[in-house]
């Protein structure tokens, strides 16, 4: 079973001149270079990028609804990186709540995971296509206050990956923990993000400051 070695993109300006931080959480079979280029459609322009990447491009080995044991120690080890670049972040001179997340699938998946894990004021979140992990959620996983922290999740229905039910359930409880949470379902839509999902973002998350 694969862990994650510390292996992070950057991009954007610099972090001792930048606003506010995003880090971009990538796909399953997809690259931290991938995900960070999303900023060229987000168009953030006042923001320092981190992309980590994950060892064989995949954060976990199984569905995020398989049961959570299946899906270690890869998913713990997941968790620690962005833990441990969020810290980082912080140290280097950018508050908490000027952090913002990006994800796609297996990448929202593991956003919302650990925003919820570690529930705070945030910038922002983006989930595009994702929900809590685990085959049942645990709820003793989750504690903390968003404080208002504004988070969209957006999917498709059906969604080949991402069950819709899932995607309510997680919205229900993020809501539970005060986040101002947005979600949007696209009926038919293909397992991608769309201009509509970037512009939504856009408009929710990033055109807040």
């Amino acid at each position: 079973m694969y862990t994650h070695n510390k292996n992070i993109i950057t991009a954007g300006v610099p972090v001792a001149e930048a606003k506010r931080a995003i880090v971009f959480l990538h796909g399953r079979g997809s690259t931290a270079e991938d995900i960070i280029s999303l900023n060229n459609h987000l168009k953030v322009d006042d923001a320092a990028l981190f992309a980590p990447q994950a060892t064989n491009n995949s954060w976990y080995p199984y569905s995020f609804i398989s049961p959570v044991e299946q899906n270690q120690p890869a998913l713990d080890s997941a968790l620690t990186v962005i833990k441990d670049l969020v810290g980082e972040i912080i140290s280097s001179g950018i508050p908490q709540d000027k952090i913002y997340f990006v994800g796609f699938s297996q990448g929202a998946c593991l956003t919302l995971e650990y925003i919820t894990r570690n529930a705070a004021r945030y910038g922002g979140a983006v989930a595009f296509t994702g929900g809590l992990i685990g085959k049942e959620i645990n709820m003793r996983n989750y504690k903390g206050d968003f404080q208002q922290t504004p988070i969209l999740i957006t999917t498709g229905d059906p969604d080949p990956h991402v069950p819709v039910r899932r995607v309510e359930v997680s919205e229900g409880i993020i809501k539970k923990m005060n986040a101002k949470i947005s979600m949007k379902i696209y009926a038919g839509r293909v397992h991608t993000i769309s201009q509509k999902e970037i512009e939504l973002a856009r408009q929710l998350i990033f055109d807040e400051v």
